[in-house]
């Protein structure tokens, strides 16, 4: 019974996968939000990373196709593998609609991918530290990480837009947001690496943005140093969660 609950939490997870990650095809071009959906339009907004940094989506999907499929053709009935999957699916199954909310509906897809963080990140608390790292949790923790900071720059984008603050004060709002967050889930949970090198590589393409613009430069430095410090410098056994 087990066995044939865990096979079919699998396949759901291996399908919403494949839709999240086959998403861009059917979707509208998506490069941000567009400017003149808002009241206030800001081309460039101070807390979006450079265009580069969202390369990063291509590691992303490359590697949950493969944690999906070695869990459905060859971990399918293995007790931890099986532990992250509902909330993975979950976030999954949203992603595979966020790109089609983002191009017409800024809040709802705001609402949208604070879920799939949460989801994420209770997907990461779930899934075994020691077991496959490389094709379980790493995957999980990189997609976490990389959604902590794309919730807060989606937020702060809205937020510009809709002229509730300042452009350098949402900024720098919005990145103190991602710092505490990820600090605090780092010392709470102990995740993959993975987890804060999703995090830095979105500071650093803030930073690329910035560059030569101080006031929000210089802090997603601190915190991305911070982060660094703490995730490569901090003992690797998990506090919560599961760890075997």
């Amino acid at each position: 019974m087990f066995r044939q609950t865990f096979r079919m939490k699998a396949i759901l997870l291996f399908v919403a996968t494949l839709a999240f990650v086959l998403s861009p095809l059917w979707s509208p071009s998506f490069k941000g939000y567009d400017p003149s959906m808002f009241p206030n339009p800001v081309d460039k907004p101070a807390v979006q990373p450079a265009g580069w940094a969202f390369s990063i989506w291509s590691l992303i999907y490359l590697w949950l196709v493969i944690h999906a499929a070695w869990g459905l053709f060859k971990r399918a009935e293995v007790s931890g593998w099986d532990q992250p999957r509902w909330p993975l699916f979950l976030s999954l199954a949203l992603g595979a609609s966020w790109l089609v909310v983002a191009t017409s509906q800024p809040w709802l897809a705001t609402l949208q991918i604070w879920i799939m963080w949460a989801a994420a990140v209770w997907a990461m608390a779930r899934a075994p530290r020691t077991l496959e790292p490389a094709l379980l949790s790493w995957p999980i923790s990189l997609y976490a990480g990389w959604l902590t900071a794309a919730s807060a720059v989606g937020t702060g984008v809205v937020l510009i837009g809709y002229n509730i603050g300042s452009e350098t004060v949402v900024t720098l709002l919005m990145l103190s947001l991602v710092a505490a967050i990820s600090l605090t889930l780092i010392l709470w949970l102990r995740p993959p690496r993975g987890y804060a090198l999703g995090v830095i590589w979105a500071l650093i393409g803030v930073i690329a943005a910035n560059w030569g613009h101080d006031v929000i430069m210089l802090p997603a430095c601190i915190y991305a140093l911070a982060l660094l410090v703490l995730t490569f410098w901090q003992p690797r056994s998990p506090r919560h969660g599961y760890s075997h």
